[in-house]
């Protein structure tokens, strides 16, 4: 029994056109053009004809190209600039996100910048040169003014975790500082005065700012702090390890830390364990992360809400696309503290 390849069905093939389309069903082009597009005044056969080749040919519209024929010009894909997708945080915002856009059929484009100035523009750049209708961006720049060519081409911005610096536009927040005071104060009401702080990139604004909220809370509460009580510039977890071993073997060591974000909590946390004492020296990380409250002791944090952040954001950049020209906005979402038990260990006696 011979054997025939369909040209149709072979895995390696052109893809379909709109002629191919046509030519199946029997139709003209602009026909298979209004069916694909939606628009009315196609009898229902001629639909049901375009339809069944579509699905045979298995024909893909090409999106770009539609988008140039619409007379609104829009691709319907959003692109997103963020930190770290492999961070939680960046994870959960990226999903709330998508989840908003899924709602009004729209697609999600995204990459990571890794605290790269120069890759924010690129990717920036990669997602304008693919027509974008909107960009929801975490900056590490030092300088967001490139982004007033986009603003003027029509591009929608709205920038999530941080303040953009050199262009105004509407931007979703923590409450970095407030949440910074209160994860001190907590650690206080447990009887610490020696709290040492472990932060993240000084570049950082956030990182800035969640070390001015230690500050001012250690200022409030009388609390001794010196050079020795803070490391800074620890951005991975073995940096974070490192120093907080550093920390836990000297002289004088502190009897609970405060982890400025969730990558260094995890490495004070594996510091702790190594040297035994996670039951001894209190810990309150900012930033949620799965598995805290599976370790022992679980870990109390100050969680931001990224997904609510994500919401927010998503919903700001659809109105915008919608029509909104209203001045734009600043939205700062207050953080929730999570007693857990390893910010509630009283200090060791001396």
């Amino acid at each position: 029994m011979s054997q025939h390849s369909d040209p149709v069905t072979m895995p390696y093939r052109q893809r379909a056109t709109l002629r191919d389309v046509a030519a199946m069903a029997g139709v003209s082009i602009k026909t298979v053009s209004r069916v694909v597009n939606g628009e009315n005044g196609v009898a229902p056969a001629k639909v049901a004809a375009v339809t069944r080749a579509i699905r045979q040919l298995d024909y893909r519209p090409n999106v770009s190209a539609s988008a140039l024929r619409r007379a609104n010009r829009r691709t319907a894909v959003i692109g997103m600039v963020l930190e770290d997708l492999a961070n939680p945080f960046s994870s959960a915002l990226l999903r709330a996100v998508e989840d908003a856009a899924n709602e009004r059929q729209l697609l999600i484009v995204a990459g990571s910048v890794d605290e790269d100035q120069e890759r924010e523009r690129t990717l920036v750049r990669a997602f304008s040169e693919r027509r974008v209708d909107g960009l929801i961006i975490a900056p590490v720049g030092e300088d967001q003014g490139y982004l007033r060519a986009e603003v003027e081409a029509g591009t929608s911005l709205v920038f999530v975790d941080r303040l953009p610096q050199g262009i105004r536009a509407d931007c979703v927040l923590s409450d970095n500082e407030g949440g910074a005071r209160t994860a001190v104060h907590h650690l206080a009401d447990s009887g610490h005065r020696h709290i040492a702080y472990l932060g993240d990139l000084r570049i950082i604004p956030t990182a800035q700012q969640r070390f001015a909220g230690y500050q001012h809370a250690c200022l409030e509460r009388s609390l001794p702090w010196t050079p020795a009580n803070h490391v800074h510039d620890l951005h991975t977890v073995d940096d974070a390890t490192a120093a907080t071993e550093r920390l836990l073997r000297s002289g004088d060591p502190p009897t609970a830390l405060f982890a400025s974000q969730n990558l260094v909590t995890i490495g004070a946390i594996a510091a702790l364990q190594r040297l035994g004492l996670e039951d001894t020296v209190a810990l309150v990380g900012f930033d949620d992360f799965p598995m805290a409250d599976l370790l022992k002791p679980r870990v109390s944090v100050i969680a931001q809400d990224p997904s609510r952040i994500g919401r927010v954001a998503a919903e700001q950049l659809f109105q915008r696309l919608d029509g909104d020209d209203s001045a734009p906005r600043r939205t700062v979402l207050a953080t929730t503290t999570i007693p857990r038990g390893s910010g509630e260990i009283p200090p060791a006696r001396r």
